[in-house]
């Protein structure tokens, strides 16, 4: 009974760098080299772009918050499919892992690895058929790796994050040595800026939101953290806090040594700012290239160790095909899990346009989101719910976590309303039907028992 049960569960092998390297892995990724210069234009003047980025990543943290009492309630893995079976909604559980499955985990490893194989191409030309296939081999690479071992993976995530971090603090601390004063007071004269004063800047803070969404990655993999009604909290919010002062710092650099505009109407905001950098500019493509491919490479590989861990979660619960509940006798890894959401990811890798069309179910996966944090309201009352980690001003914390991933929705809505709504109407008429097949199987094999 003993053995079978160690075949059959995962162990807590990981501790608090493993939660930090994978929320600040997840988080700080490729949206940042693009996202600078649209909070630039929202924003509309310096100033108002690093208070945009400092606003914006203070009222996240209640979403770590957030996440941070519910992991310590629940330390298990599977994260957001947890915490919705908790609070009594087993189909809204279950269609929490149907739309991560098939719209949102697999496609986002497609669309890093080819960005890696993108970011490559500025050193070695590739192109067409052998871009994808290098973008394959990355994806086999970190499957390989997070297959495994769980402590290897972990280790890789930690060097890599701290790899990813370098750059960052490179560009900020010598650049902020060059910063003009004058250039803080700049403001853009874009054609079509119509909002000024704190319009201006809540558009600013409205356009960071999505630079820091990932936070809670390791939620997913509580199950295999040690002491996690210690480590998960701290972590969390550790997270937080350094992804912000990378941010942060990093807008008071560029808006130091570019004007607003510049900032605004570049397509690539860092490589313009690394450019004006003594001891850098003469290297900015290389730097930002190399500093492009490690932090894409954080991303991916992060996405590759935790987002598994939601099927295989369902499938412990009998709510998903049982092979996914599998676990790796020698490596002790979900392997089944990782392997099927890998190969589905390559199977985007040459299906683009199947891919971008994925990307409309990004609506239900923040509605998915809002919802999470809803739950803590919900569960508060519940007698098993004993968080290790209690919140401050809890209803206030939830209401701004609820209200930013709002903020979220809504501008993701009036960028595609028909398709989004079309996706989430996919969403529930596919994943219900399966739901209920799931279930009857299992009240027949409980009988049978």
């Amino acid at each position: 009974m003993s053995n079978q049960h160690n075949q059959t569960e995962l162990k807590r092998k990981l501790g608090l760098g493993a939660v930090i390297a994978l929320g600040v892995g997840t988080t700080v990724g490729s949206g940042i080299f693009s996202s600078l210069g649209s909070v630039a234009g929202a924003a509309g003047s310096s100033l108002f772009l690093v208070l945009a980025f400092l606003i914006g990543g203070i009222v996240q943290i209640p979403a770590n918050f957030c996440y941070a009492e519910l992991a310590s309630a629940f330390p298990e893995d599977g994260g957001q499919y947890v915490y919705f079976r908790e609070a009594g909604s087993r189909p809204l559980a279950f269609l929490c892992g149907w739309i991560s499955f098939w719209a949102t985990d697999p496609p986002s490893i497609s669309i890093m690895a080819l960005a890696i194989a993108n970011y490559l191409a500025f050193f070695i030309p590739v192109h067409g058929i052998v871009l994808r296939v290098v973008a394959v081999v990355f994806v086999l690479i970190f499957m390989m790796l997070h297959l495994r071992s769980v402590e290897g993976g972990s280790k890789f995530q930690t060097v890599i994050t701290a790899l990813k971090i370098v750059p960052f603090v490179l560009i900020i601390g010598i650049g902020i040595f060059f910063i003009k004063g004058d250039l803080f007071l700049s403001a853009a004269p874009l054609t079509g800026i119509a909002a000024t004063g704190i319009t201006a800047l809540l558009a600013g803070v409205s356009a960071t939101t999505w630079s820091f969404d990932g936070m809670g990655a390791a939620c997913y993999m509580s199950g295999e953290i040690k002491k996690p009604e210690k480590n998960i909290p701290k972590g969390l919010i550790l997270t937080a806090f350094i992804v912000l002062a990378l941010y942060v710092g990093l807008t008071l650099t560029a808006s130091g040594l570019l004007s607003v505009n510049e900032l605004a109407t570049s397509d690539a905001p860092i490589a313009l700012l690394a450019s004006k950098i003594p001891l850098i500019g003469g290297y900015a493509g290389t730097v930002v290239a190399i500093m492009a491919v490690i932090v894409v490479i954080g991303s991916l590989s992060s996405c590759i160790m935790f987002q598994p861990r939601i099927e295989y979660a369902m499938a412990k619960d009998g709510l998903f095909f049982k092979s996914f509940a599998k676990v790796h006798p020698k490596y002790e890894t979900p392997y089944f899990s990782i392997i099927v959401q890998c190969a589905v990811a390559i199977i985007l890798i040459f299906a683009t346009s199947l891919s971008d069309l994925l990307g409309y179910f990004t609506l239900v996966a923040l509605l998915k989101n809002f919802l999470t944090f809803g739950t803590v309201l919900v569960l508060r009352n519940k007698p098993n719910y004993k968080p290790t980690y209690r919140m401050p001003a809890r209803l206030l914390m939830v209401a701004v976590a609820m209200l930013m991933t709002g903020t979220l929705i809504w501008s993701t809505f009036m960028w595609a309303p028909a398709a989004g709504i079309t996706c989430a109407v996919i969403a529930v008429a596919t994943g219900l039907p399966v739901y209920y097949f799931w279930e009857s199987r299992n009240k027949k094999e409980q009988k049978n028992a």
